[in-house]
């Protein structure tokens, strides 16, 4: 490499050492203070995260809403301070707060469904009308809730399934809460030769003696109504949620061999048949 080359490489890096030179000294205090600012706002961003969190958990709100809303006020307060910072550096904001503006319209229209859910998630955590454990039927579906997310809520049935239902179609709908248990309604016929006061006492002692059956809402038994061969006797008892088919089942079994034991038959129906001779 000749010496002429040399001195133009040489020339080259002094004026860039220049050019770093200069910039440090006319924009050091301006960038010292916008990472001042900048660390300043991380600061207080994080002091009114955990101020919120604390006071929700003061008030024992829902700690799902309570993150989603700290976490808000976090990210609000550092894109704050960054705004500011910026402006320290002489940087104008205003197309960028524009651009930012024009981005959220666009993401709001395009997750329009995704908010929707999220402001419902948030009406159901903070008007509670149900809880997990509960028992709910939404729009024909029955299940146990599991988990409340802003997004949606998760149900469980007695086969294991998990049933997820986007909280957009919860509120506003018409909601069933029977809390930790379900209703099994049954109907038996017996013959009206038959006494009915008997059948209902020979289902009540069945109903008391099955431990899964709730004793509050009390059971109710009754004449349900008046068939062409059969006098019904209507049977309502509530089970749990996660044992409904397995003690439905067991316990129709059961009441039917009580009525068996007491000599009550549960008639079918039946029809008499004519058949007539044609006149010549």
């Amino acid at each position: 490499m000749d010496e002429a080359a040399i001195k133009e490489e040489l020339k080259q890096l002094e004026n860039v050492y220049n050019m770093l030179t200069e910039f440090v000294v006319q924009y050091s205090f301006q960038i010292l203070g916008a990472l001042i600012v900048l660390l300043l706002g991380m600061w207080v961003a994080a002091k009114v995260q955990r101020f919120i969190a604390a006071q929700f958990a003061k008030h024992q709100v829902d700690v799902t809403l309570a993150g989603f809303v700290s976490n808000l006020a976090r990210i609000l307060i550092i894109v704050m301070f960054l705004v500011i910072a910026l402006g320290k550096l002489g940087i104008s904001v205003a197309p960028f707060i524009a651009a930012v503006g024009a981005l959220a319209l666009g993401a709001g229209l395009a997750l329009q469904g995704m908010l929707s859910n999220y402001a419902a998630g948030i009406t159901i955590i903070l008007t509670r009308p149900f809880v997990v454990g509960n028992t709910v039927t939404i729009q024909g579906v029955v299940g146990v809730i599991k988990e409340i997310n802003l997004g949606m809520t998760i149900l469980t049935n007695e086969e294991g399934e998990e049933i997820s239902i986007p909280n957009k179609h919860i509120v506003g709908e018409v909601l069933h809460n029977s809390f930790e248990y379900m209703l099994v309604e049954v109907k038996v016929g017996i013959s009206y030769g038959d006494d009915p006061e008997q059948a209902i006492d020979a289902l009540g002692s069945v109903l008391a003696g099955i431990e899964a059956v709730a004793s509050e809402p009390a059971p109710q038994i009754g004449i349900d109504g008046f068939g062409d061969s059969s006098i019904d006797i209507g049977v309502r008892f509530w089970v749990p949620t996660q044992h409904y088919f397995e003690v439905k089942y067991s316990t129709n079994l059961k009441m039917f061999n009580a009525l068996k034991a007491q000599g009550i038959s549960i008639p079918f129906p039946q029809r008499e048949v004519r058949m007539l001779d044609k006149a010549v």
